[in-house]
């Protein structure tokens, strides 16, 4: 007999099923998003002082990942105002309160990390669990000292939200998947690009996406799969099906 827990469980995992073959549900929420980008929505949140730059649901389901798969490291290309970082370093922080590893870090890349911004993330409180790096995520420079500092640590989260062409996505999983600890995720951002109508000002779009570029690494890569739970438990995501977990 299921106790209290177990049965609010499953009972999340039916509605959660429920929702995702909801067709007006789905398209209910694709025209939100529609919206929502052009409102920039997503710029309008903060995490411990400094722009985030995401979706709430998403900083949600990332906070489930990370407690899930307790990381000591987490590589984030895509720095931007500093929000995410900040976000990563205080989840690892109180990991360790639930008994998670103690030497936690969180490492930055970005092409331009301007002065601003890296003065307001080297003069914050969490700032000891972060290095940045200033460079193209994809130059083998940059991949060479990433891989020098997972080799120290046990479990390894990836987060990719920088360019977002097809081919620059698709050459950041090549390069940066293989960091990824079996169990623990490489999260594409912004993969949502796919479904939405064409930006005049950027030249990513359908088919040069980081949905795209996923979907080809899916068919190079059998070590990873999409966690389709989660984006059927978000529905507002703007990394839908792009939460790949390492078998």
């Amino acid at each position: 007999m299921l106790d209290d827990r177990e049965r609010f469980s499953q009972e999340c995992i039916e509605e959660i099923r429920i929702q995702s073959e909801d067709a007006y549900f789905q398209n209910l929420t694709q025209m939100w998003m529609e919206e929502s980008v052009k409102k920039k929505y997503s710029y309008h949140f903060s995490w411990m002082g400094l722009p985030i730059i995401q979706y709430p649901q998403d900083v949600m389901a990332m906070q489930e990942i990370i407690f899930e798969t307790q990381p000591d490291l987490v590589i984030e290309t895509g720095i931007a105002r500093g929000g995410s970082l900040l976000f990563f370093a205080s989840m690892l922080e109180l990991n360790k309160v639930y008994g998670g590893p103690d030497d936690v870090l969180v490492v930055g890349i970005d092409i331009d990390i301007r002065d601003h911004n890296r003065s307001a993330i080297e003069n914050h409180p969490l700032s000891k669990r972060v290095k940045m790096i200033e460079g193209s995520s994809i130059d083998a420079k940059v991949v060479n000292q990433i891989e020098e500092l997972s080799q120290r640590k046990k479990s390894v989260m990836v987060c990719l939200d920088s360019h977002h062409e097809h081919g620059h996505v698709l050459e950041e999983l090549r390069r940066y998947a293989p960091f990824v600890s079996q169990g623990n995720y490489c999260i594409v951002l912004d993969t949502v690009i796919e479904d939405l109508p064409k930006d005049p000002e950027r030249p990513w779009g359908k088919q040069n996406s980081p949905m795209s570029a996923a979907r080809q690494f899916l068919k190079e890569n059998d070590a990873f799969e999409i966690d389709s739970q989660i984006t059927n438990k978000l529905l507002i995501t703007v990394a839908r099906n792009g939460y790949l977990r390492r078998m």
